[in-house]
């Protein structure tokens, strides 16, 4: 009889369980490739590189080091993932046998027609072992435990992914102050250069070959770059801010070699960028990971409509008053007993659990398709800045070439009276602006090229990291 009526409840609550709402569209498949792509025989791996390989310049290594050990908002995450650690160990604890010891005892007053002596208080006190236990016949505990386990991964790839923007951001915000240095070079030369040119105008003045009017024209020069020049250091204080920001300090001087700053290389990727790496994205294993927990929800819900098997069960002593404890057998007592329990009218609580828990399945799908997405046109996106910042960079080069030799020429010309003032001004602004604008292409072709990395999910590992991987020997 009780094994009938046990089926009878199974089957009918899994008569009841409501239907999910299911999409309509098909998965979303990734392109073969990326557009632009170029194949290369010497594609690297770039889940096997650190930032401190790709990276070659000792100063921002050590930046990025500094950022990742003081960094605020990583501190945060680490306490995110412990805090998701702490859930697994919950969660595991919940399909384990509880045993606990109690202690009571007290008086109960009866009805003076329910026994011989109800005008006395009846004393009684009891010590000893409780335990409880669910047995988790459905796996709906141990699945809840993996589900836990799974999001805990993901708050791991959550703090990588971050890991992997700081890296990128630093980096791009140290190539920027390398670059408002060698401007403000630039400005401080030009100005130099404007002034020494003008005392020859003044000379030509004094001697009748030219009017106040060249004059002043190279003072307004001189005038309009010295307030660029105070522009360009408010930027770098500003930057400089930003920077140790990142870092997790106070504002402070950053030390840093700039003249080199034309010279900088980073490892070219751009001609070998297969489409299996963006799943070294840790935004795409971490959306991953939490689809895969989503679909453990929904069996930890659907399984609450099943009947639960529980197992109660006690030892101790017992006796009316504690003075009468006599020890083992006589106040020993002890029991155990199992039961039943299946959901059998209210269940709208347990219905709308499995329907949240099938929306977040269905959100996690999406956000995973978001993450693909995002991932492929940021890749595809850093591909095209690349090869036209790498072409225009060449071009804007060459005019710096051509505008050198003008200026020189110009000089010449000048000096033996052939041309105008007007020629020498003309030809020194030329050229400043077109460095300064070859040093901006410089910065946005090194910031396109940590783009691609960063949009290959390289980045996030640090020495540690690595020597952690081996000896786990997960790397």
């Amino acid at each position: 009889m009780k094994r009938i009526l046990i089926i009878f409840l199974v089957l009918w609550n899994v008569s009841c369980i409501p239907a999910l709402y299911e999409r309509d569209k098909e998965d979303l498949k990734l392109p073969e490739q990326f557009e632009n792509w170029e194949s290369s025989e010497k594609a690297q791996k770039l889940q096997t590189e650190i930032w401190n390989q790709f990276f070659n310049e000792p100063q921002l290594i050590s930046l990025i080091d500094t950022a990742i050990e003081n960094n605020q908002e990583l501190a945060v995450l680490e306490q995110e993932i412990s805090i998701a650690n702490n859930e697994v160990f919950s969660r595991q604890g919940e399909y384990l046998p509880k045993l606990s010891l109690q202690a009571d005892g007290g008086s109960e007053q009866k009805e003076r027609f329910s026994t011989p002596n109800a005008n006395s208080p009846t004393l009684f006190a009891h010590g000893g072992l409780v335990m409880s236990w669910e047995i988790d016949i459905w796996k709906k505990l141990r699945n809840a435990t993996k589900s836990a386990y799974l999001l805990y991964l993901a708050s791991i790839e959550g703090k990588r992914y971050v890991v992997t923007n700081l890296v990128a951001e630093i980096s791009d915000t140290y190539f920027e102050l390398k670059s408002l240095d060698n401007q403000l070079t630039l400005i401080e030369n030009y100005i130099e250069v404007l002034s020494k040119v003008k005392e020859i105008v003044v000379l030509q003045r004094e001697a009748g070959r030219t009017t106040s009017l060249a004059v002043k024209r190279f003072e307004a020069e001189v005038s309009k770059n010295l307030a660029r020049k105070y522009d360009i250091v408010q930027r770098i204080a500003i930057t400089e801010n930003r920077l140790n920001f990142l870092l997790g300090r106070f504002p402070e001087r950053i030390t840093r070699k700039s003249d080199d700053f034309l010279d900088i290389t980073l490892p070219e990727i751009q001609k070998s960028v297969p489409v299996d790496l963006l799943e070294n994205r840790p935004d795409i294993k971490q959306a991953s990971l939490v689809l895969e927990s989503r679909k453990l929800d929904i069996e930890v819900a659907r399984a609450r409509f099943y009947p639960s098997l529980k197992i109660d069960g006690n030892i101790g002593y017992e006796a009316f008053n504690s003075k009468h404890f006599k020890g083992t057998p006589v106040s020993l007592a002890y029991g155990l007993g199992g039961g039943i329990i299946a959901p059998l009218i209210n269940r709208k609580a347990i219905e709308a659990n499995y329907a949240t828990a099938n929306n977040l399945q269905i959100q996690a799908i999406y956000n995973y398709e978001v993450s693909l997405l995002k991932a492929f046109t940021e890749v595809t996106n850093q591909i095209v800045k690349i090869k036209n910042l790498t072409q225009k960079y060449d071009a804007k080069n060459k005019q710096v070439q051509n505008l050198r030799e003008s200026v020189e020429i110009s000089n010449i010309l000048f000096k033996a009276g052939r041309i105008d003032y007007i020629d020498v001004l003309f030809s020194q602004r030329d050229f400043l602006e077109a460095q300064v604008e070859a040093l901006e292409l410089k910065y946005n072709l090194l910031e396109a090229n940590v783009g691609l990395y960063k949009a290959l999910g390289g980045g996030w590992r640090g020495q540690k990291e690595m020597d952690a991987e081996r000896k786990n020997g997960s790397f």
